[in-house]
């Protein structure tokens, strides 16, 4: 089982590492100081950035296995192709060798039934008395015989020549069997030729087979590596989201801080302006009175309009 260290370091990929995260506790982010704030809004942006670049690495490395296992499978799906059409052939060639082995048993039976029909497999071959009467002829020139052994000798010596000569004559008489003993065993030879091609088609087959189980095999290991490399990418771009959420949550604080300002300071102005005004009206008033202005004073009413 290929687990997400041996890929991390068969491929030399860069191992993601808890303690470079940067964490944002929801105390952090309520009461942090506006700068506080600010620098771990770089923090967090950085290490994202970091970790969708160490996912983006993790893709590009997995997405190169998904296509080596894909290219795996192909082979193994050629050499299925090819060794299924090996087996057709085969059995091509089997149907033949077993046709023509069926027409040449039938051919050495007629073989057979006209051998029976010419008494040739009556007694000896030709062959066997061809020796005997070497034999016999050896004896005869070799040995010291008595007159009658020797008159024996040589009558059985003429009859294995008469019975040598009818079955000679037999035979030349019988030039349809040696045609059909001819014809039985090309057709014997052209099933052995078919059965050799079963034997080296099968044999081709099943390398093919051994193949393409092999490529298998390998398909599925890269694919084990594969899926340990998307697990590594999930690993990387769920952190690297993390880091992203976390990074609006405090852009997102540091907007309500400057609406927060910008309201603190208009309530300032506010203030301030009610006091001018408030101040214009008792000088406005003083001015009624009769009650000599000097040039400060002009300037504050005519600044709120009441001069």
């Amino acid at each position: 089982m290929v687990t997400q260290q041996d890929v991390l370091t068969e491929y030399d990929v860069q191992e993601l590492k808890d303690s470079d995260n940067i964490e944002l506790t929801d105390e952090k982010l309520e009461n942090g100081s506006k700068g506080q704030l600010i620098k771990i809004a770089g923090q967090l942006r950085d290490r994202r950035n970091e970790l969708n670049q160490m996912a983006s690495e993790r893709a590009s490395k997995r997405d190169d296995l998904n296509a080596k296992t894909r290219e795996k499978v192909d082979e193994a799906q050629e050499h299925r192709e090819k060794r299924d059409e090996l087996n057709e052939k085969v059995q091509e060639h089997k149907e033949s060798r077993n046709e023509l082995n069926a027409k040449a048993n039938e051919l050495f039976d007629e073989v057979e039934e006209m051998k029976e029909d010419l008494e040739l497999d009556d007694g000896k071959n030709i062959e066997e008395l061809e020796e005997e009467i070497e034999q016999l002829e050896f004896r005869q020139q070799t040995e010291v015989l008595s007159t009658e052994d020797e008159r024996e000798l040589i009558e059985k010596i003429e009859d294995k020549r008469e019975e040598l000569s009818q079955k000679k004559d037999k035979v030349e008489d019988s030039g349809e069997l040696e045609e059909l003993i001819e014809e039985a065993e090309e057709v014997r030879s052209e099933a052995s030729q078919h059965h050799q091609k079963v034997t080296e088609l099968a044999d081709e087959a099943q390398e093919h087979h051994n193949q393409m189980i092999e490529a298998y095999r390998e398909a599925d290991d890269i694919r084990d590596e594969a899926d340990a490399m998307h697990e590594l990418f999930v690993e990387a771009q769920e952190a690297a989201d993390r880091h992203h959420e976390d990074f609006v949550r405090v852009q997102k604080r540091l907007r309500e801080l400057d609406k927060q300002e910008e309201q603190e300071r208009e309530d300032e102005r506010e203030e301030e302006r009610e006091a001018a005004k408030e101040e214009a009206e008792e000088i406005y008033q003083k001015f009624k009175e009769g009650e000599t202005l000097d040039t400060e004073d002009l300037m504050k009413l005519q600044k709120t309009g009441l001069l």
